[in-house]
């Protein structure tokens, strides 16, 4: 056990249940991550974090969003669901359905929830009308506005530009304090979101240049671009501070991030940009099976993104679980 002090129950009760109860298999993994990321962040390091899966869906903002505001997080990769899915919530939490039964529906039942505009994410089914067609509404006019003025914005730009104009705020179904995206708004936060185009908006962005609404294609930077601005974030920030690396779930969302290393010393040849600083990963993806996203971190070490002595951790469980714990210890809850 790392030598840290044991919270006060009375002042951080979480932390305290966690570190009383939590003492083995990957209970107790969860334990010497966040006591890495702590010192990580002690030591005057940053850390991106890498959001896959469903975790807007799932509420994550409930705890990132105070992650963001206190200096936690420094950076985000995630998916394009992850991002629009976050402000779905923020105008449409009361219109959203549960479906604790999910595993017993039949086919009959999803095709009813398919007629009543309900796309179901697990247990969670998110409305298309007030949802999705809202956004979709909003996002459309400012694609429109910065095609005709030959204007390019990455697509978390457009999102943090509707935020920030006040325009949603009639409109906001949960606490905005509980959204991420609306704390990474009011920072400026540094974000990627690699493979937009495979997200909802993204589909329709297809369809309003398909139909001629929108006359460039490019009017929305993705791909190549962002992992532009990513090696310039990390070549300027990497060298001042070390940047560490916390993956929530696998694919596009820590893949593409993570490769800015080894592109940087590989292709173009600076060799002086340091490796990630540190590294954790909850996920539940099965190692034997090849998947790179259940690749333990040592194999990392051959591909030049990680180093012998970056200390790393993998927590195989289930990140709606993990990730708020870790989040609420680093918070010190």
């Amino acid at each position: 056990m790392k030598a840290k002090s044991r919270a006060s129950s009375a002042s951080a009760p979480v932390s305290a249940f966690v570190r009383h109860h939590f003492r083995h298999f990957n209970a107790a993994a969860l334990v010497d991550a966040t006591d890495d990321y702590i010192a990580h962040l002690d030591g005057g390091g940053r850390m991106l974090v890498t959001l896959a899966g469903a975790m807007s869906t799932a509420e994550l903002g409930l705890s990132l969003a105070e992650m963001i505001r206190r200096d936690k997080v420094h950076a985000i990769t995630c998916t394009g669901a992850n991002l629009e899915e976050d402000v779905f919530n923020l105008v449409a939490h009361n219109h959203y359905e549960r479906v604790p039964h999910y595993r017993s529906l039949t086919a009959e039942q999803e095709v009813d929830l398919l007629n009543r505009h309900m796309n179901r994410v697990t247990d969670t089914c998110i409305p298309e009308m007030e949802a999705m067609r809202r956004i979709e509404n909003e996002v459309l006019a400012e694609w429109v506005a910065a095609d005709k003025k030959g204007e390019r914005y990455f697509p978390h730009e457009f999102m943090y530009r509707i935020i920030l104009s006040g325009q949603l705020e009639s409109s906001y179904q949960i606490d905005p304090d509980d959204s991420w995206l609306v704390a990474a708004a009011r920072k400026n936060l540094p974000m990627f979101v690699p493979g937009w185009e495979d997200s909802t908006l993204g589909n329709m962005y297809a369809g309003h240049v398909i139909a001629g609404d929108v006359k460039n294609v490019h009017t929305v930077r993705t791909g190549i671009e962002y992992m532009t601005r990513l090696a310039e974030w990390y070549t300027e920030t990497a060298p001042r501070t070390p940047v560490g690396f916390f993956q929530i779930g696998g694919g596009i969302a820590g893949d593409f991030p993570i490769c800015v290393v080894p592109m940087l010393h590989q292709d173009l040849k600076r060799d002086s940009v340091p490796l990630w600083g540190y590294f954790c990963q909850i996920s539940d993806s099965t190692t034997s099976y090849g998947s790179y996203s259940g690749a333990v971190p040592n194999e990392k070490i051959t591909w030049g993104k990680l180093g012998k002595d970056t200390p790393k951790h993998v927590i195989e469980s289930d990140a709606s679980i993990v990730a708020p714990l870790i989040f609420a210890m680093v918070l010190g809850w």
